[in-house]
């Protein structure tokens, strides 16, 4: 093996065009995302003040209806961006997004603001932002520019527990929404001006693949992949329907008033940020993402449990939010991070659309089912219904595999004719993640699975050395 790949290949430090891409795409989820979470904390407390809103089933499908949109037109919006362009399509989304918030801004009624929230779940994006950000990104600092995102949605749902009870107070429910939709029309200028422009052409991601892509159905049958998208699922469905009855209780039950909220959320998201790192962490030098996954599976189910017997203490409420915050920042971390390993290259861009889908189905279930049950059966019931979801989820991830650690490897060539050929034979070997091509250079650069991947076979399909 060669001591190291040419410098043009081999860059360790991200480039300047990188952190820009990073840095503008997590501003745009940040300010798209604040949109979404903004209502969370506020919106079950005042909806019963609407037309219709004393009905917890319609409280809860104004706040999931968002997802299901989202669910419908996630992959279309993702195939789309794919031959109309990224930006057009995100753009696009963002304007939908906007008038959906205006809409909804306008309403008296609680089914005014169910059709807002249609329309803006209709500006489906995320599958296009994540695709632009695989595509200005080469594959050894996709990771990096994913957690930047990542971290601005933690981010922005900690800013938005802590925001809206204040802002609830000094512009109602109405102002919220005008807030919302002005931020839609700040990340479209986001979007213009601070995004890099795309790539053109089929080389994209810093790299020269050119793999035909994986068909949907290879996907939904990959028992890796259908054991994270259950996750995410899960995860949501939970958070949103946690939310229908969470802020009522704390008035009801705590004694808490809406503009006070921000005394039980704030600590509880800063504690969570501060004990959630560690253990991802430690996790990641020495292996044991599968071990802290699982765990944290564990206490979310604990946490559901603990809601349905607590929820009228105050200070159980505080403890148990603190716990939901820690478990479900570990896991909000970990999902998409697995995804992206355990995907194959040639399917990645369906595998984030089908991931991105499975998550706004699970925001849409989350509002109808808690809405529901919170309705007809009370609110314990939503816990309960928790407690059955996350041990489901359990059982299906502890068989789960995680990809072990990825190494490259630089190779001679032999006497190869057809360079198009020889990729798709490479990319298909079991574990190899990446192939850079050079031809001019004469080798052939590899990301793989250091403890999957069969040296000698791909050895013979190059026919060179190493």
């Amino acid at each position: 093996m060669m001591s190291a790949p040419p410098s043009h290949l081999s860059a360790d430090r991200m480039t300047p065009l990188e952190l820009r891409a990073g840095a503008s795409l997590a501003s745009l989820f940040a300010l798209r995302m604040l949109g979404l979470f903004l209502i969370l904390p506020v919106f079950a407390v005042h909806a019963s003040h609407m037309t219709g809103g004393d009905n917890k089933t319609l409280v809860g499908l104004a706040m999931g209806i968002y997802g299901l949109s989202q669910g419908i037109l996630q992959i279309p919006f993702g195939m789309a961006s794919d031959r109309f362009g990224r930006k057009r399509v995100i753009v696009f989304g963002l304007v939908l997004f906007a008038i959906g918030s205006f809409v909804a801004s306008m309403s008296t009624d609680i089914w005014g603001v169910i059709i807002g929230r249609t329309i803006q779940g209709a500006g489906a994006i995320s599958a296009a932002v994540v695709a632009m950000a695989a595509d200005l990104t080469r594959e050894q600092h996709r990771t990096k520019v994913m957690a930047m995102i990542g971290a601005s949605i933690g981010l922005t749902f900690a800013v938005s527990l802590m925001a809206a009870p204040a802002l609830y107070r000094a512009i109602g429910m109405d102002g919220i929404f005008d807030v919302i939709g002005v931020l839609a029309i700040l990340a479209i200028a986001v979007t213009v001006y601070a995004v890099p422009p795309e790539p053109v052409g089929e080389h994209r991601g810093g790299d020269e693949r050119r793999v035909e892509g994986a068909s949907l159905g290879g996907v939904l049958r990959n028992v890796e992949l259908l054991r994270l998208n259950l996750g995410i699922f899960v995860l949501h469905m939970v958070q949103v329907a946690m939310f229908v009855v969470v802020p009522v209780a704390l008035i009801n039950h705590a004694g808490l008033d809406v503009e006070s909220h921000w005394k039980i959320y704030l600590p509880a998201v800063l504690i969570s940020f501060v004990f959630m790192m560690p253990p991802i962490m430690a996790a990641e030098r020495r292996g044991k993402i599968r071990e802290l996954f699982i765990g944290a599976i564990f206490l979310m189910l604990l946490v559901q449990g603990g809601f349905a017997l607590w929820m009228d203490s105050l200070t159980g409420l505080a403890v148990l939010l603190t716990l939901f915050f820690i478990a479900f920042n570990i896991l909000e971390a970990s999902l998409p991070s697995l995804v992206s390993r355990i995907a194959p290259v040639s399917a990645r861009g369906t595998a984030i659309g089908v991931y991105n889908t499975t998550q706004a189905l699970g925001l849409a279930a989350g509002g109808v089912v808690g809405g529901w049950l919170a309705q007809h059966v009370g609110n314990v019931s939503v816990f309960v219904f928790g407690i059955a979801a996350v041990a489901l989820w359990l059982v299906f991830a502890f068989g789960m595999r995680v990809p072990g650690k990825i190494s490259r490897h630089t190779l001679k060539l032999g006497s190869v004719q057809n360079h198009d050929n020889l990729r798709e034979q490479l990319v298909r070997q079991r574990g190899v993640r990446e192939v850079i091509l050079d031809p001019i250079q004469g080798i052939v650069v590899l990301s793989v699975y250091a403890d999957t991947w069969d040296e000698q076979a791909v050895m013979k399909i190059i026919g060179g050395s190493a």
